[in-house]
């Protein structure tokens, strides 16, 4: 789970994220990146020269440059991430995966009072300096420019951090349930159908990649990806004559040496002694024909699988008169 902070200055977003980092969230800030460049070359960490090195690294390296940086060091697990100022870096941690934005928000004076008493430095010392540096933040014309308006609009929750600190506190309390149950863990078929995409990837057949695991009792029994029988060598080392000479797909299929993955998880099970009989199969990729007379005769009750591959009407058909359950899930 990934929760981005947002606000103007002074909002308490700096609360918001200490309460979630004491719930286990790991803190990261898009502003370290600005840091780190100012850092690097010895310029003083004012609030001045941190918005004309954003505005600098978004003009160079595109809009969304903080949040792609702040992304690539994150740890596994539940984040917290702030000083989010551009739409173009909410873009990007969305596509990173699952996200929710949060907006701070308190009244002008409050805000201006709250970054008073801090004392840190850079910091404006009137209430007019304060509202005057606030408005190249809100809307800048320029696309490297902050745009916190454009921000706050994209935002999931807004939240007023007007009220007592205990009130704030209640208020994310809730938030974090609702988030843990709005990002929850994946089903029984995405988690098995996960684990057969790894699989595929020890393939070594150079025309396909398909990944197969068995289960029972949601218990993974064996697993299977396709590529050369035992002994000889792999696919991707010219190990199958007709992969290696590039054959048309349907084509010279009597010269093709590899195994499909569902019939290696099979055959892996019957090698080690593991019964198949009422299982489940997942696989990538829907089986071909032969696969699925094995998958018949093994006993297994249920295919569940990812991609749709030729010929899927006779196989599906087959399966539907031997009473075994096919279903396709996505992703």
């Amino acid at each position: 789970m990934r929760v981005g902070v947002a606000g103007l200055n002074g909002s308490g977003k700096t609360e918001v994220v200490s309460f979630l980092e004491s719930r286990s969230f790991h803190c990261a800030s898009l502003s370290d990146v600005i840091r780190h460049d100012l850092a690097r070359e010895g310029t003083e960490l004012t609030r001045e020269n941190m918005i004309e090195r954003g505005r600098a690294l978004r003009r160079n390296f595109g809009p969304s440059v903080l949040a792609e940086r702040a992304v690539a060091r994150l740890p596994a697990g539940h984040c917290v991430l702030d000083s989010i100022r551009h739409p173009a870096e909410v873009a990007a941690l969305r596509a990173a995966g699952p996200f929710t934005l949060l907006w701070i928000e308190a009244p002008d004076r409050v805000r201006y009072e709250r970054v008073r008493l801090r004392g840190r430095v850079g910091d404006t010392h009137t209430f007019e300096q304060f509202l005057e540096l606030e408005q190249r933040e809100l809307a800048s014309p320029d696309t490297e420019g902050q745009k916190l308006l454009e921000v706050r609009a994209l935002a999931d929750e807004v939240i007023g951090n007007d009220v007592e600190l205990e009130s704030l506190h209640a208020r994310l309390q809730e938030l974090v349930k609702t988030l843990i149950a709005v990002h929850s863990r994946p089903s029984w078929d995405e988690y098995f159908m996960s684990i057969a995409k790894v699989v595929a990837t020890r393939s070594n057949c150079i025309k396909r990649n398909v990944g197969a695991v068995i289960v029972s009792d949601r218990r993974i029994i064996s697993t299977g990806y396709n590529g050369t029988p035992r002994g000889l060598r792999n696919c991707n080392e010219g190990g199958c004559p007709r992969c290696a000479s590039g054959a048309v797909s349907g084509t010279r299929l009597d010269e093709c040496l590899c195994s499909h993955a569902e019939e290696n998880a099979i055959n892996q099970a019957a090698y080690h002694g593991a019964r198949v009989r009422d299982a489940t199969i997942y696989t990538t990729h829907s089986p071909c024909l032969t696969c699925t007379k094995m998958i018949l005769n093994a006993g297994v009750l249920e295919v569940v699988y990812s991609s749709p591959f030729p010929h899927d009407d006779i196989v599906l058909g087959l399966l539907g008169e031997a009473k075994v359950v096919a279903r396709q899930i996505s992703g």
